[in-house]
């Protein structure tokens, strides 16, 4: 795919994924203007972006993607001609609690980024204007939008749609919103479904940084259920990685699914952390002492795993980290960002 621009519009990505993925892009592609507009809510943070602030090539707007008249200004002012859309409430527990600010922005605001997509691009269906041939929306997806698997099997882009919580119902339905506008419309999009990210600058309240956070704090580090729960873990920048082939060369109309063929239960990922921490950060007893259960959350999926033989084979993408490298990156990272706050409370 050639595109006629380059200003590229990148929503959210002041949060995990997104904050991992412009660093790498502005690296890799010279020639883009990256136009970047997020909301800024509690896993938004633009310290997680530090590094590029004072880039040319990279603006940030603060806006929501529900604001309409403010997307629209920003496809005519910056000739937007790509839209890459992490932006997504995505804490499970969160929209337990508050599902209907999942649906407004999961729902409503990838209806409102995509219909302005359409509404500039395109002159009728099937008909792009001239200055915006190519132009294309790439949804980031999950695969929770999936449901939950049993003991064995994989989900594949084949997989019906089951989604079992109010995020992943969202998820679902924004997919849907995507698919539509390509069959009615013609619009060139391409979907992406990953598996659980882990690595530098997630929200502290996830899995992994609550267990390092908790552990470094000798608090009780807390584990849903029985903590036999699945999910196949992908390292942010392999993710980072594969939005990149998927934005480039995905075929339109796909859904690509990225996975790290990294299974592994949340017993598992907590041992793995605590004995990692065993080693660096030295304590009067075992960090795995700290681990304790608690009460399973409401529709608590049992295990994800993710089948990535599509992008795999058509645009050649493998993860370059495992889970025993990646989880001692990660580890590290956060080792120096805890220690930091602790330096700075001290002074």
């Amino acid at each position: 795919m050639i595109l006629n621009e380059k200003s590229i519009l990148l929503t959210g990505c002041a949060g995990f994924i997104g904050s991992n993925f412009i660093p790498y892009f502005l690296n890799k592609y010279p020639h883009y203007q990256l136009i970047h507009l997020d909301a800024l809510t509690y896993a938004g943070n633009l310290s997680n972006l530090s590094e590029v602030e004072s880039e040319s090539r990279y603006t940030f707007i603060e806006g929501n993607i529900c604001d309409r008249p403010l997307v629209e200004k920003l496809f005519q002012e910056h000739a937007i001609s790509g839209v890459i859309h992490f932006a997504a409430e995505s804490h499970v527990d969160n929209s337990i609690k508050n599902p209907g600010v999942f649906i407004e922005t999961n729902v409503m605001g990838t209806f409102t980024l995509i219909d302005v997509a359409y509404k500039a691009w395109m002159e009728k269906p099937f008909n792009y204007k001239q200055e915006f041939d190519g132009a294309r929306f790439h949804h980031i997806s999950t695969d929770e939008v999936y449901g939950t698997l049993g003991e064995t099997g994989l989900f594949t882009e084949k997989t019906p749609y089951a989604p079992n919580s109010p995020y992943s119902a969202s998820k679902a339905s924004s997919d849907m919103i995507v698919r539509s506008y390509q069959e009615t419309y013609g619009l060139n999009t391409v979907m992406t479904n990953c598996s659980n990210n882990y690595g530098p600058k997630q929200y502290q309240e996830k899995l992994i940084p609550t267990i390092i956070r908790k552990a470094l704090a000798h608090e009780p580090i807390p584990i849903y259920g029985d903590g036999k729960n699945v999910r196949d873990w992908l390292y942010v920048l392999d993710h980072c990685k594969g939005i990149d082939l998927v934005y480039h060369q995905g075929k339109a109309g796909e859904v690509y699914n990225i996975g790290g063929r990294n299974e592994r239960t949340n017993l598992q990922i907590v041992a793995i952390i605590c004995s990692i921490l065993d080693e660096k950060v030295p304590h009067e007893k075992s960090y795995k002492e700290y681990i304790t259960f608690v009460e399973d959350r409401a529709g608590h999926d049992r295990r994800y795993a993710i089948d990535a033989t599509k992008i795999e084979l058509e645009l050649g993408w493998q993860a370059d980290e495992n889970f025993d490298s990646g989880i001692i990156k990660t580890v590290e990272w956060y080792l120096k960002k805890f220690t930091s706050i602790e330096d700075q409370v001290v002074c």
